[in-house]
């Protein structure tokens, strides 16, 4: 499907550009029809800005105040999203009229009720922020029938706490904030901001109801503040009122409650039940100590984790015969133990066509303890073309894979303390992969042991690899494809060739990844000015290569120490990558990531197994090129049936930046720019150009730039990209700048994909 559309469109740019021009031509007509839609001595609201004549009160974090916007603009600039609104008819009987008022923005009118709204709530945070004397101006600027509005801020002088005092009857809850003052976020000079004092209010809720206070809420907390000092001072008091309800008016010391006993209520029937020590393990509530609202909160967090349970709610009930006693009730809902799902897949390998059909069975609870049983069975047929020499014309394969995991840590020395306040998964996986191709048949058996884990709102995650085993055998490769790469002494290619040959690898490996926003089950979520970072690091061979020199085992003919005759890879690989986004304004906003890998094969191995090692170009790296079909440095591929193994190298470098912003209805539209390469860290006589050096990698870096539309369902977004090529490392001369000097057929790559780049 992809090449279908490059086709077309390498055959039609003409006519591309001249939709281009006829549906800018239409938007600008529609615009110019917005009249029609502005009632009689009203005003289509054409901009709203926020102005401080001083420059310390932040006018962005006030955006939130305002009640009316205008339309949405594209990229901040034009208000498209709009035109497909303008361009419907009145008439609400008909279907396009109505399709496109649906998918299009209507014309924002100004209310003046909500302008003035909004002046009362800007001056209102304004005076928050410890500027008692603030006030806000609406200025209304009107042409023809449009308005814009502007609130002018004049802030006025801020206050800021002179003194400080506390009160508290309570001796007990007096001497805990006495104990946490370190914490507190008040202190003598701070401007006199509301948004502190309520910080300070909840903190201390906080600290209270992980103390014991289980009936202690912020509400008992409040602050009186003298504001006629003079010099815009303030002497503030915080005060901690006793417990008092509509039940007992009469005040009394706070009381501190421990937890007496937990019970588990399920609603499963006996052949899904949960087994009592799972939940156990998983509530950090603790039976007799003092009750604690973040262990609450972190039973909930660890319950959810478990995929045998849908729901669950805590209750905390008092003890009949103890006032100060609390006794847990933990209710828990179950999924459906089984599932099984098919998928049905099609597949366009370089223009030759197939499908694949997927089989997945699923028990979340094989054992009564969560687990969660995973089979899979594939099977994938692709008829190619164009292959001559070979007697076989299709491409087979099947496949199976098991999975068990389990909801905790299985290794020994782990602690209670650790297991309950983390939401963990050990994992076992085995997989066999049966692949016939024309030109040989390869066969992949992989065994692994892993551990993964979250912590603070899954914002940190872990996983570690204990043990990852892959053995890949060829048991038949045809006699043409031997003759034209692996033996033929004039065409002989030392990176094919080991790819080629039977392989093990056992390895070792950590990921760390950590996201500002904790995470959520939404992927079409732009975020909020959040960032990411992820690390990875994996080592391989390294204990093999130590026993097989220690006992001087046998080697084969290219000096490599063997595992039951088959050579054993030895690598390092680390992986760093990290992301930002700015958010200007609720539809449109900036993203930017780097990212850099190295592997360096070592020892037992001269090259990098093919499976390890980095590409460039595609989806999610530089969309000018693409997969595989960039460096590494300035090597350009001449042969395309072995271009994907020579296109791979062992360094990799990203640098995006991307700027999105909302169409209309569900489509998002971005504008990119991407650099980036790969090299090797040795020189290849088959890679010429490829290698790595700090004097000259900068002069070998790709750039492009391109266009993208997405249809965002926000929990999945399907994304096209348009690339163009900018700088090409691989020519030299005015081809080395196609940005000056574009060929479209060339230059230009088209990428389907699912969620965001980065």
């Amino acid at each position: 499907m992809v090449n279908y559309l490059y086709l077309c469109i390498v055959k039609r740019r003409n006519a591309l550009f001249r939709v281009v021009a006829l549906l800018t031509t239409t938007l600008l007509v529609a615009s110019c029809s917005v009249s029609r839609f502005i009632p009689e001595d009203e005003y289509l609201l054409n901009d709203v800005k926020i102005h401080s004549s001083d420059k310390s009160v932040s006018t962005t974090q006030l955006q939130g105040y305002i009640q009316q916007h205008p339309n949405s603009r594209w990229f901040s600039l034009v208000k498209v999203p709009m035109a497909p609104y303008l361009m419907s008819g009145r008439d609400s009987t008909k279907r396009i009229n109505r399709f496109l008022q649906r998918v299009g923005q209507a014309p924002v009118i100004y209310s003046q009720a909500k302008a003035m709204k909004t002046r009362d709530n800007i001056e209102a945070a304004v005076r928050n922020m410890g500027y008692l004397q603030a006030t806000v101006d609406l200025m209304e600027r009107k042409r023809d029938f449009k308005l814009n509005a502007l609130y002018d801020i004049k802030p006025g002088p801020l206050y800021r706490v002179d003194s400080l005092s506390r009160y508290v009857h309570d001796g007990g809850v007096g001497e805990l904030l006495d104990s946490a003052n370190a914490a507190s976020r008040l202190h003598v000079g701070m401007p006199f901001d509301m948004n502190e004092l309520d910080a300070e209010r909840s903190r201390i809720n906080r600290l209270l109801r992980s103390r014991g206070y289980y009936q202690f809420n912020k509400e008992f907390v409040r602050f009186e503040a003298d504001t006629a000092l003079g010099n815009h001072k303030v002497a503030l008091s915080l005060l901690v009122d006793d417990y008092h309800s509509a039940a007992q008016p009469q005040y009394s010391p706070h009381r501190q409650f421990w937890v007496d006993s937990i019970r588990f209520v399920s609603d499963s029937t006996s052949r899904n039940m949960l087994r009592e020590n799972v939940l156990r393990v998983k509530t950090a509530i603790r039976p007799g100590e003092l009750y604690n609202e973040q262990q609450v909160q972190e039973t909930y967090s660890n319950l959810s984790a478990l995929g045998a349970v849908m729901n669950s709610s805590i209750q905390m009930q008092p003890d009949t015969t103890d006032s100060t006693r609390l006794n847990a009730l933990v209710a828990v809902t179950t999924n459906r133990r089984h599932a099984l799902n098919a998928e049905l897949e099609g597949t366009n390998s370089a223009g030759d066509f197939g499908a694949a059909v997927v089989l997945s069975y699923q028990n979340r609870n094989l054992f009564r303890g969560s687990e969660l049983l995973n089979v899979k069975l594939r099977g994938a047929f692709e008829a190619i073309k164009g292959l001559e020499g070979y007697d076989n014309q299709n491409y087979i394969e099947y496949g199976a894979e098991v999975s068990l995991a389990f909801p905790d840590f299985k290794f020994p020395g782990i602690s209670r303390d650790f297991r309950r306040s983390s939401n963990a998964l050990s994992e076992i996986s085995l997989m066999y992969d049966s692949q016939n191709r024309p030109e040989f048949h390869r066969r992949v058996v992989t065994g692994a042991w892993r551990y993964r884990w979250s912590q603070h709102n899954r914002q940190r995650q872990h996983r570690i690899d204990l043990i990852d085993l892959n053995y890949v055998f060829m048991p038949w490769i045809s006699t043409t494809f031997k003759s034209d790469y692996l033996d033929d002494v004039t065409s002989r290619n030392a990176i094919l060739r080991y790819n080629y040959e039977d392989l093990f690898i056992m390895k070792w490996g950590y990921t760390f990844s950590y996201s500002s926003q904790p995470l959520s089950g939404a992927t079409g979520n732009y975020g909020t000015n959040a960032y990411s970072i992820r690390f990875n690091v994996e080592t391989a061979g390294n204990l093999l290569y130590g026993l097989t020199s220690f006992f001087d085992s046998h080697r084969n003919a290219e000096g490599q120490f063997t595992l039951i005759n088959i050579a054993y890879a030895q690598y390092a690989k680390g992986d760093f990558d990290f992301s930002k986004s700015f958010r200007f304004s609720p539809t449109n906003s900036l993203s930017l990531h780097f990212g850099l890998g190295v592997a360096i094969p070592y020892g037992n191995s001269r090259i990098l197994p093919y499976e390890k090692r980095y590409f460039s170009g595609g989806a999610n790296s530089v969309r000018g090129w693409t997969v595989r079909g960039l460096g590494p440095g300035t090597f350009r591929g001449a042969d395309g049936r072995i271009d994907f193994i020579n296109q791979t190298g062992d360094v990799k470098l990203d640098m995006n930046l991307e700027y999105r912003s909302h169409l209309f209805w569900k489509l998002d539209g971005a504008a990119f720019i991407d650099a980036g390469n790969i090299w090797t860290i040795r020189d290849y006589a088959e890679q010429p150009g490829g290698q790595f050096r700090f004097d000259k990698f900068w002069r070998q870096l790709a750039a492009s730039y391109g266009l993208g539309v997405r249809l965002n369902f926000n929990y999945f977004i399907l994304r096209l990209d348009a690339g163009m090529k900018a700088v090409n490392p691989a020519y030299t001369g005015r081809q080395h700048f196609p940005i000056v000097h574009p060929r479209f057929h060339r230059d230009f790559a088209l990428h389907f994909a699912v969620g965001l780049p980065f």
